[in-house]
């Protein structure tokens, strides 16, 4: 890893968390840390059930419920079971927590222009088009990728959304019940594997290899519409190699839709060359490997 990148990514959090003013127990000039206005911020409105909240925030369970009940003792939230699965905690605003929440958006948003005020416009354009930036590219480093077995329930979410999406743009539909019973047997050891990629806790990609002995076949790649522009296609080609590698495979290979023109992009950019059919797969037109 770069030493100066490293630096230079440490040099900006402290600039930034300096500046946002998270280093008091008083974030936005209100009487609690930054942990439990974040939390507050998050339930929102319309409630969160406490596991997504956690998930979102990165926080383990114990130091969730601390925030939680600190922001009970504070009258602005209340934790009580889901009315649909009473195993289910759930956290929700009182009126007060609706009070501060409003508050809370406007500090909020009196900060943001106090990083504006003080720029020329210019100064202001190169700003929020480096915050964009760095936003998207810290979602990028915030995604995680783990092997799991395709019958999960965050697999089968990723497989049935992306199946739903190829019946939509497949000239001729998808059948999806018969591909999700494929994958349960093909994306599952001894036979495969599935790469499920989540941001935030939330399933957002997925990426499959069936264990052929003489190169594996990349199957059900997918990314969620809302993690998109990430660069998750690539990092999921790639790992997906980097596993094929792992078994002894000197090349790899997968087939196609015609329609899907961003993924034949993906694979040909990645390195990928056509080559005459090796399946007898209904919905596919090409055909790639690439050497390991």
């Amino acid at each position: 890893m770069d030493r100066s990148a490293i630096t230079l990514i440490r040099v900006f959090n402290r600039t930034a968390a300096e500046r946002i003013g998270v280093l008091t127990d008083q974030f936005l000039g209100r009487a609690r840390p930054l942990g439990e206005t974040r939390a507050l911020w998050e339930i929102g409105p319309d409630g969160l059930e406490v596991r997504v909240l956690r998930a979102r925030l990165g926080l383990d369970s114990g130091y969730a419920s601390r925030v939680l009940r600190a922001l009970e003792r504070q009258g602005l939230v209340s934790v009580t079971p889901s009315q649909d699965d009473a195993r289910v905690r759930c956290a929700r605003l009182t009126a007060a927590g609706l009070a501060e929440y409003a508050e809370i958006n406007c500090r909020s948003d009196a900060v943001a222009e106090s990083f504006l005020e003080p720029l020329n416009e210019r100064q202001r354009v190169r700003l929020v088009a480096a915050m964009t930036d760095v936003e998207h590219l810290l979602r990028a480093s915030m995604i995680m990728l783990d092997v799991e077995h395709a019958a999960t329930p965050d697999a089968q979410r990723c497989l049935t959304r992306y199946f739903a999406e190829l019946n939509q743009r497949f000239e001729t539909g998808f059948d999806a019940a018969e591909a999700l019973e494929a994958a349960l047997h093909d994306l599952a050891p001894p036979a495969g594997l599935l790469l499920v990629a989540r941001l935030r806790g939330e399933p957002v990609g997925c990426g499959g290899l069936i264990l052929y002995p003489d190169a594996p076949l990349i199957k059900r790649m997918w990314v969620a519409p809302e993690a998109r522009g990430l660069g998750l296609g690539r990092r999921l080609l790639s790992e997906l190699e980097r596993l094929a590698r792992e078994t002894g495979a000197r090349a790899i290979r997968l087939d196609t839709n015609r329609v899907l023109a961003e993924a034949i992009t993906l694979y040909r950019s990645a390195g990928y060359q056509e080559v005459p059919r090796f399946t007898d797969e209904r919905y596919a037109h090409h055909w790639f490997e690439k050497a390991l």
